[in-house]
């Protein structure tokens, strides 16, 4: 069955653009799974600069389908997640300079770090995913830490112009998602999913079993309300061109 995660992280970019307390990223969840969306993603970053840490207890209590937790592999994160357990953590890589996630966690690099990581949050009940890039290395190393589930990045295919990057980065993603599933990993993907692309990489890679979307929603919502958006985009997915 195909899963769509909301991410409703943009609402409070909007809200903490006045340091207000509307809109609301809690009543935006709750609109969005009126729409059909089957998790919530937020991404409480270290520099708080949407979601902070009032709407993740608050999220957790006031929602009734699973949260996914994005976050860095950061110690007093790591901390809140322990404390609430959402139904799953996905570690990605952070930089303060960025304007949003600019691609995987290397894994590889920091394996002994995500390891550790990884098993605490598995020792409190939390399933882990990697926000990697569509790299067959990138795959092992996520297995060797523990983690259950993979998103791999689709960023570069999205922003991708020519004929020729498009075709490369598409064999990318079908060549990573082949590897984990035969690995018996969840596989995930998310960033850069919008309205025109979104059923041409579901019917791409038919063993994605979860995306996480956001800004194109939250975008969309401006012009038609939250609830409709997800429904188009659920249909989208679940519907997808051949």
């Amino acid at each position: 069955m195909m899963l769509l995660g909301v991410n409703v992280d943009h609402v409070a970019t909007i809200r903490q653009a006045r340091r207000v307390v509307y809109p609301s990223p809690i009543e935006a969840a709750k609109a969005s799974i009126k729409g059909g969306a089957d998790q919530i993603t937020i991404h409480l970053r270290e520099d708080r600069r949407h979601i902070v840490d009032d709407d993740v207890y608050s999220m957790k209590e006031k929602i009734d389908v699973p949260l996914n937790l994005e976050m860095a592999v950061a110690d007093d994160i790591v901390e809140i997640a322990c404390k609430i357990k959402p139904a799953t953590c996905t570690l990605v890589p952070e930089k303060r300079q960025e304007l949003t996630t600019e691609g995987g966690l290397d894994v590889i690099g920091s394996l002994n770090k995500i390891k550790l990581v990884t098993k605490r949050l598995v020792d409190s009940g939390i399933s882990v995913s990697l926000f990697i890039d569509p790299d067959i290395d990138q795959v092992d190393a996520s297995m060797e830490t523990g983690a259950s589930a993979i998103e791999f990045h689709t960023g570069s295919y999205c922003d991708a112009t020519e004929e020729i990057v498009l075709n490369k980065e598409i064999e990318r993603l079908k060549n990573a998602v082949a590897y984990a599933k035969n690995k018996n990993l969840k596989i995930c993907a998310g960033h850069g999913i919008n309205y025109k692309n979104a059923s041409k990489i579901v019917a791409l890679l038919p063993d994605v079993v979860e995306y996480n979307i956001g800004h194109a929603i939250v975008s969309r919502a401006i012009m038609t309300g939250i609830e409709n958006a997800v429904k188009e985009m659920k249909n989208l997915l679940l519907n997808p061109s051949k």
